[in-house]
Protein backbone atom coordinates (compact mmCIF):
# COMPACT_ATOMS: atom_id res chain seq x y z
CA UNK A 1 0.00 0.00 0.00
CA UNK A 2 1.40 3.38 -0.98
CA UNK A 3 1.84 5.91 1.81
CA UNK A 4 2.65 9.56 1.39
CA UNK A 5 3.54 12.31 3.82
CA UNK A 6 5.84 15.20 4.59
CA UNK A 7 9.09 15.53 6.53
CA UNK A 8 10.64 18.85 7.49
CA UNK A 9 14.31 18.89 6.44
CA UNK A 10 15.76 22.30 7.31
CA UNK A 11 19.43 22.91 6.58
CA UNK A 12 21.48 22.86 9.78
CA UNK A 13 25.03 24.14 10.11
CA UNK A 14 27.90 22.37 11.85
CA UNK A 15 29.11 18.78 11.90
CA UNK A 16 28.13 15.69 13.84
CA UNK A 17 30.55 15.34 16.78
CA UNK A 18 33.01 12.46 16.50
CA UNK A 19 31.92 10.87 19.76
CA UNK A 20 28.45 10.53 18.25
CA UNK A 21 29.64 9.40 14.81
CA UNK A 22 31.76 6.61 16.33
CA UNK A 23 28.76 5.28 18.21
CA UNK A 24 26.51 5.66 15.17
CA UNK A 25 28.89 3.53 13.09
CA UNK A 26 29.01 0.77 15.71
CA UNK A 27 25.26 0.79 16.18
CA UNK A 28 24.61 0.87 12.42
CA UNK A 29 26.99 -2.04 11.89
CA UNK A 30 25.12 -4.12 14.48
CA UNK A 31 21.62 -3.27 13.24
CA UNK A 32 22.45 -3.92 9.58
CA UNK A 33 24.15 -7.24 10.39
CA UNK A 34 21.05 -8.45 12.19
CA UNK A 35 18.79 -7.40 9.30
CA UNK A 36 21.05 -9.13 6.75
CA UNK A 37 21.38 -12.30 8.87
CA UNK A 38 17.62 -12.49 9.44
CA UNK A 39 16.17 -11.20 6.17
CA UNK A 40 18.95 -10.84 3.59
CA UNK A 41 20.73 -8.02 1.78
CA UNK A 42 17.82 -7.21 -0.51
CA UNK A 43 15.63 -6.52 2.52
CA UNK A 44 18.22 -4.10 3.88
CA UNK A 45 18.07 -2.14 0.62
CA UNK A 46 14.28 -2.19 0.70
CA UNK A 47 14.26 -0.70 4.20
CA UNK A 48 16.85 1.93 3.32
CA UNK A 49 14.74 2.99 0.35
CA UNK A 50 11.70 3.41 2.60
CA UNK A 51 11.76 7.05 3.80
CA UNK A 52 9.88 6.24 7.01
CA UNK A 53 12.32 3.50 7.97
CA UNK A 54 15.34 5.58 6.92
CA UNK A 55 14.18 8.54 9.02
CA UNK A 56 13.51 6.31 12.03
CA UNK A 57 16.90 4.65 11.53
CA UNK A 58 18.56 8.06 11.74
CA UNK A 59 16.71 8.71 14.98
CA UNK A 60 17.77 5.37 16.46
CA UNK A 61 21.35 6.31 15.64
CA UNK A 62 20.90 9.50 17.64
CA UNK A 63 20.63 12.05 14.84
CA UNK A 64 18.19 14.94 14.40
CA UNK A 65 14.85 13.62 13.25
CA UNK A 66 14.09 16.59 11.03
CA UNK A 67 17.47 17.77 9.80
CA UNK A 68 18.68 17.58 6.19
CA UNK A 69 21.86 16.20 7.77
CA UNK A 70 20.05 12.91 8.39
CA UNK A 71 20.65 12.09 4.73
CA UNK A 72 24.34 12.98 4.52
CA UNK A 73 25.40 11.76 7.97
CA UNK A 74 23.43 8.49 8.02
CA UNK A 75 24.59 7.48 4.53
CA UNK A 76 28.13 8.48 5.53
CA UNK A 77 27.84 6.34 8.65
CA UNK A 78 26.60 3.42 6.56
CA UNK A 79 29.50 3.88 4.15
CA UNK A 80 31.84 3.32 7.10
CA UNK A 81 29.73 0.63 8.80
CA UNK A 82 29.03 -1.62 5.79
CA UNK A 83 31.78 -3.76 4.28
CA UNK A 84 31.91 -6.14 1.33
CA UNK A 85 33.48 -8.90 3.45
CA UNK A 86 31.08 -8.83 6.40
CA UNK A 87 27.85 -7.44 4.94
CA UNK A 88 28.12 -8.02 1.21
CA UNK A 89 26.84 -4.44 0.83
CA UNK A 90 28.85 -1.32 -0.05
CA UNK A 91 28.03 2.38 -0.32
CA UNK A 92 29.59 4.49 -3.09
CA UNK A 93 29.57 8.26 -3.53
CA UNK A 94 28.57 10.78 -0.91
CA UNK A 95 28.35 14.53 -0.50
CA UNK A 96 29.79 17.14 -2.85
CA UNK A 97 33.03 16.06 -4.54
CA UNK A 98 32.63 12.52 -3.15
CA UNK A 99 29.58 12.07 -5.39
CA UNK A 100 31.77 12.67 -8.45
CA UNK A 101 33.83 9.60 -7.56
CA UNK A 102 30.82 7.27 -7.65
CA UNK A 103 31.56 5.63 -11.05
CA UNK A 104 35.16 4.92 -10.02
CA UNK A 105 34.04 3.46 -6.70
CA UNK A 106 31.39 1.31 -8.39
CA UNK A 107 34.11 -0.14 -10.64
CA UNK A 108 36.24 -0.94 -7.57
CA UNK A 109 33.28 -2.59 -5.83
CA UNK A 110 32.58 -4.61 -8.96
CA UNK A 111 36.08 -6.08 -8.73
CA UNK A 112 35.63 -6.92 -5.04
CA UNK A 113 32.30 -8.62 -5.73
CA UNK A 114 33.66 -10.23 -8.90
CA UNK A 115 30.76 -8.83 -10.93
CA UNK A 116 30.79 -9.15 -14.75
CA UNK A 117 31.84 -6.09 -16.72
CA UNK A 118 28.39 -5.56 -18.20
CA UNK A 119 26.90 -5.70 -14.70
CA UNK A 120 29.30 -3.00 -13.49
CA UNK A 121 28.41 -0.85 -16.50
CA UNK A 122 24.71 -1.34 -15.69
CA UNK A 123 25.31 -0.14 -12.12
CA UNK A 124 27.26 2.92 -13.31
CA UNK A 125 24.43 3.72 -15.71
CA UNK A 126 21.84 3.40 -12.91
CA UNK A 127 23.87 5.78 -10.75
CA UNK A 128 24.23 8.34 -13.55
CA UNK A 129 20.59 8.17 -14.68
CA UNK A 130 19.12 8.44 -11.18
CA UNK A 131 21.11 11.65 -10.69
CA UNK A 132 20.18 12.95 -14.16
CA UNK A 133 16.47 12.36 -13.55
CA UNK A 134 16.40 14.16 -10.19
CA UNK A 135 18.51 17.04 -11.48
CA UNK A 136 16.85 17.48 -14.86
CA UNK A 137 13.58 15.60 -15.42
CA UNK A 138 12.11 16.86 -12.14
CA UNK A 139 12.51 20.62 -11.74
CA UNK A 140 11.47 21.77 -8.29
CA UNK A 141 14.43 24.01 -7.45
CA UNK A 142 16.58 21.40 -5.68
CA UNK A 143 19.87 20.78 -7.53
CA UNK A 144 21.60 17.70 -6.15
CA UNK A 145 24.61 17.93 -3.85
CA UNK A 146 24.56 14.42 -2.38
CA UNK A 147 24.46 11.01 -4.11
CA UNK A 148 24.84 7.69 -2.24
CA UNK A 149 24.71 4.47 -4.27
CA UNK A 150 24.22 1.18 -2.37
CA UNK A 151 25.32 -2.09 -4.03
CA UNK A 152 24.99 -5.70 -2.86
CA UNK A 153 27.21 -8.57 -3.97
CA UNK A 154 24.15 -9.86 -5.89
CA UNK A 155 24.06 -6.70 -8.04
CA UNK A 156 20.99 -5.15 -6.42
CA UNK A 157 21.16 -1.40 -5.83
CA UNK A 158 19.49 1.51 -4.09
CA UNK A 159 20.04 5.28 -4.26
CA UNK A 160 19.57 7.99 -1.68
CA UNK A 161 20.30 11.47 -2.97
CA UNK A 162 19.46 14.95 -1.83
CA UNK A 163 19.05 18.37 -3.39
CA UNK A 164 19.17 21.80 -1.78
CA UNK A 165 17.18 24.99 -2.33
CA UNK A 166 19.59 27.68 -1.18
CA UNK A 167 16.94 30.41 -1.28
CA UNK A 168 14.62 29.03 1.40
CA UNK A 169 17.24 26.71 2.94
CA UNK A 170 15.31 23.47 2.59
CA UNK A 171 16.31 20.07 1.24
CA UNK A 172 14.59 17.28 -0.66
CA UNK A 173 15.55 13.61 -0.54
CA UNK A 174 15.04 11.06 -3.32
CA UNK A 175 14.84 7.29 -2.69
CA UNK A 176 15.39 4.66 -5.41
CA UNK A 177 15.32 0.84 -5.30
CA UNK A 178 16.41 -1.35 -8.21
CA UNK A 179 13.48 -3.76 -7.78
CA UNK A 180 11.03 -0.89 -8.22
CA UNK A 181 12.57 0.66 -11.34
CA UNK A 182 10.85 -0.52 -14.50
CA UNK A 183 11.77 2.71 -16.30
CA UNK A 184 14.15 5.47 -15.25
CA UNK A 185 11.82 8.13 -16.66
CA UNK A 186 8.34 6.93 -15.61
CA UNK A 187 7.70 7.36 -11.88
CA UNK A 188 10.85 5.44 -10.86
CA UNK A 189 11.11 6.57 -7.22
CA UNK A 190 10.29 4.68 -4.08
CA UNK A 191 9.68 8.07 -2.48
CA UNK A 192 10.51 11.77 -2.66
CA UNK A 193 10.68 13.47 0.73
CA UNK A 194 10.65 17.20 1.43
CA UNK A 195 9.26 19.80 3.78
CA UNK A 196 7.40 21.78 1.11
CA UNK A 197 4.96 20.76 -1.56
CA UNK A 198 5.64 23.21 -4.34
CA UNK A 199 2.59 24.51 -6.15
CA UNK A 200 4.33 24.30 -9.51
CA UNK A 201 6.90 21.67 -10.46
CA UNK A 202 7.85 20.40 -13.90
CA UNK A 203 7.72 16.61 -13.52
CA UNK A 204 8.63 14.86 -16.74
CA UNK A 205 8.63 11.48 -14.93
CA UNK A 206 4.91 11.60 -14.15
CA UNK A 207 2.59 9.17 -15.91
CA UNK A 208 0.56 12.11 -17.21
CA UNK A 209 3.70 13.50 -18.93
CA UNK A 210 3.81 10.58 -21.38
CA UNK A 211 2.55 12.61 -24.34
CA UNK A 212 4.98 15.43 -23.58
CA UNK A 213 7.87 12.97 -23.34
CA UNK A 214 6.95 11.50 -26.71
CA UNK A 215 6.76 14.90 -28.42
CA UNK A 216 10.04 15.97 -26.78
CA UNK A 217 11.77 12.95 -28.31
CA UNK A 218 10.25 13.72 -31.71
CA UNK A 219 11.47 17.32 -31.43
CA UNK A 220 14.98 16.18 -30.49
CA UNK A 221 15.09 14.14 -33.70
CA UNK A 222 14.41 17.29 -35.73
CA UNK A 223 17.06 19.62 -37.09
CA UNK A 224 18.02 21.91 -34.15
CA UNK A 225 17.41 24.93 -36.41
CA UNK A 226 13.72 24.01 -36.63
CA UNK A 227 13.53 23.58 -32.84
CA UNK A 228 15.08 27.04 -32.53
CA UNK A 229 12.42 28.55 -34.78
CA UNK A 230 9.64 26.87 -32.79
CA UNK A 231 11.06 28.14 -29.50
CA UNK A 232 11.44 31.64 -30.89
CA UNK A 233 7.84 31.63 -32.10
CA UNK A 234 6.48 31.17 -28.57
CA UNK A 235 9.04 33.29 -26.73
CA UNK A 236 7.78 36.79 -25.90
CA UNK A 237 9.92 39.89 -26.22
CA UNK A 238 10.54 39.81 -22.48
CA UNK A 239 11.15 36.84 -20.19
CA UNK A 240 8.11 35.28 -18.54
CA UNK A 241 7.55 32.18 -16.44
CA UNK A 242 5.95 28.92 -17.49
CA UNK A 243 3.37 29.48 -14.76
CA UNK A 244 1.34 31.62 -17.16
CA UNK A 245 0.43 28.58 -19.24
CA UNK A 246 -0.50 26.36 -16.29
CA UNK A 247 -4.28 26.03 -15.67
CA UNK A 248 -5.50 28.15 -12.77
CA UNK A 249 -6.39 25.87 -9.88
CA UNK A 250 -7.52 28.70 -7.64
CA UNK A 251 -4.37 28.45 -5.55
CA UNK A 252 -2.44 31.20 -3.84
CA UNK A 253 0.02 32.82 -6.27
CA UNK A 254 3.47 31.33 -6.13
CA UNK A 255 6.17 33.49 -4.64
CA UNK A 256 8.73 34.56 -7.20
CA UNK A 257 11.68 32.96 -5.43
CA UNK A 258 9.96 29.58 -5.60
CA UNK A 259 9.13 29.69 -9.30
CA UNK A 260 12.36 31.27 -10.53
CA UNK A 261 13.69 27.88 -11.67
CA UNK A 262 10.77 27.68 -14.12
CA UNK A 263 11.61 30.78 -16.14
CA UNK A 264 11.37 30.23 -19.86
CA UNK A 265 14.88 29.23 -20.99
CA UNK A 266 16.80 31.91 -22.88
CA UNK A 267 19.62 29.55 -23.70
CA UNK A 268 19.33 25.99 -24.96
CA UNK A 269 22.31 23.66 -25.25
CA UNK A 270 22.27 23.49 -29.04
CA UNK A 271 25.36 21.28 -29.12
CA UNK A 272 23.49 18.72 -27.02
CA UNK A 273 20.46 18.96 -29.31
CA UNK A 274 22.75 18.48 -32.28
CA UNK A 275 24.09 15.30 -30.65
CA UNK A 276 20.50 14.17 -30.08
CA UNK A 277 19.67 14.85 -33.74
CA UNK A 278 22.64 12.78 -34.86
CA UNK A 279 21.89 10.02 -32.33
CA UNK A 280 18.11 9.87 -33.01
CA UNK A 281 16.98 8.69 -29.53
CA UNK A 282 14.28 6.01 -29.53
CA UNK A 283 12.70 7.12 -26.26
CA UNK A 284 12.84 9.75 -23.52
CA UNK A 285 15.35 7.81 -21.43
CA UNK A 286 17.81 7.79 -24.31
CA UNK A 287 17.20 11.51 -24.86
CA UNK A 288 17.82 12.31 -21.20
CA UNK A 289 20.98 10.21 -21.12
CA UNK A 290 22.66 12.34 -23.81
CA UNK A 291 25.47 14.49 -22.45
CA UNK A 292 24.48 18.14 -22.18
CA UNK A 293 20.71 17.63 -22.10
CA UNK A 294 20.02 19.68 -18.98
CA UNK A 295 17.11 21.42 -17.23
CA UNK A 296 16.83 24.34 -19.69
CA UNK A 297 16.74 22.03 -22.73
CA UNK A 298 14.18 19.71 -21.12
CA UNK A 299 12.07 22.73 -20.14
CA UNK A 300 12.28 24.24 -23.63
CA UNK A 301 11.19 21.02 -25.32
CA UNK A 302 8.34 20.60 -22.80
CA UNK A 303 7.17 24.17 -23.46
CA UNK A 304 7.10 23.65 -27.25
CA UNK A 305 5.27 20.35 -26.69
CA UNK A 306 2.57 22.03 -24.62
CA UNK A 307 2.07 25.33 -26.44
CA UNK A 308 2.39 24.15 -30.03
CA UNK A 309 1.41 20.47 -29.97
CA UNK A 310 -0.97 20.46 -26.98
CA UNK A 311 0.85 17.71 -25.06
CA UNK A 312 1.16 19.02 -21.51
CA UNK A 313 3.67 17.84 -18.93
CA UNK A 314 2.72 17.32 -15.31
CA UNK A 315 2.99 20.42 -13.12
CA UNK A 316 2.16 18.56 -9.91
CA UNK A 317 4.87 18.23 -7.26
CA UNK A 318 5.75 14.51 -6.80
CA UNK A 319 7.13 14.98 -3.27
CA UNK A 320 5.74 12.17 -0.98
CA UNK A 321 9.15 9.52 11.99
CA UNK A 322 10.59 8.15 16.87
CA UNK A 323 13.37 9.09 19.05
CA UNK A 324 15.48 6.52 20.81
CA UNK A 325 18.63 8.23 22.08
CA UNK A 326 18.01 11.93 21.46
CA UNK A 327 19.48 14.27 18.85
CA UNK A 328 22.87 15.92 18.49
CA UNK A 329 21.31 19.40 18.82
CA UNK A 330 19.64 18.35 22.06
CA UNK A 331 16.24 18.09 20.35
CA UNK A 332 14.04 16.61 21.70
CA UNK A 333 16.70 15.82 24.33
CA UNK A 334 20.51 15.35 24.45
CA UNK A 335 21.95 12.03 23.27
CA UNK A 336 22.13 9.46 26.09
CA UNK A 337 25.63 8.10 25.48
CA UNK A 338 25.46 5.32 28.10
CA UNK A 339 22.16 4.01 26.75
CA UNK A 340 23.56 4.05 23.22
CA UNK A 341 26.70 2.17 24.30
CA UNK A 342 24.61 -0.46 26.13
CA UNK A 343 22.51 -1.01 23.01
CA UNK A 344 25.65 -1.42 20.89
CA UNK A 345 26.97 -4.02 23.37
CA UNK A 346 23.71 -5.98 23.36
CA UNK A 347 23.58 -6.07 19.56
CA UNK A 348 27.22 -7.15 19.20
CA UNK A 349 26.80 -9.91 21.79
CA UNK A 350 23.56 -11.09 20.17
CA UNK A 351 25.20 -11.26 16.74
CA UNK A 352 28.24 -13.15 18.04
CA UNK A 353 26.12 -15.66 19.97
CA UNK A 354 23.74 -16.13 17.03
CA UNK A 355 26.65 -17.01 14.78
CA UNK A 356 27.78 -19.58 17.37
CA UNK A 357 24.34 -21.16 17.32
CA UNK A 358 22.76 -19.41 20.33
CA UNK A 359 19.85 -17.41 18.88
CA UNK A 360 17.97 -16.92 22.15
CA UNK A 361 18.93 -13.25 22.52
CA UNK A 362 17.90 -12.51 18.95
CA UNK A 363 14.58 -14.23 19.60
CA UNK A 364 14.16 -12.16 22.75
CA UNK A 365 14.71 -8.99 20.74
CA UNK A 366 12.15 -10.21 18.22
CA UNK A 367 9.61 -10.78 21.00
CA UNK A 368 9.78 -7.08 21.79
CA UNK A 369 7.94 -6.57 18.51
CA UNK A 370 4.73 -7.66 20.29
CA UNK A 371 4.76 -4.47 22.30
CA UNK A 372 4.79 -2.22 19.23
CA UNK A 373 1.25 -0.85 18.54
CA UNK A 374 -0.54 -2.42 15.58
CA UNK A 375 -0.24 -0.48 12.37
CA UNK A 376 3.25 0.82 13.15
CA UNK A 377 5.73 -0.29 10.49
CA UNK A 378 9.05 -1.61 11.82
Amino acid sequence: MERTGFADLPLHTGKAPQWLVRRMIKLARGITLIIIDEYGRKELLRRISDPYWFQAFGCVLGYDWHSSGVTTVVTGVLKNALSHEEHGVVVCGGKGKASMRTPEEISQVGEKFNLPTDEVERLIYASRMSAKVDNTAIQAGYPLYHHAFFITEDGDWAVIQQGMNVRDRTARRYHWLSDGVESFVVEPHEAIVGNLRRKLVLDMTAMRSEGCRRVSVDLAKEDPKRVGRLLKSIRPAYQRTLQEWVPDRGETPIRSYISEYLYMPRRINWEALKRAYEFQPRNYEELLSIRGIGPATVRGLALISELIYGEKPSWRDPVKYSFAYGGKDGVPFPVDRKAMDRSIGILIEAIENARLGDREKLKALQRLRRFVPKGVKT
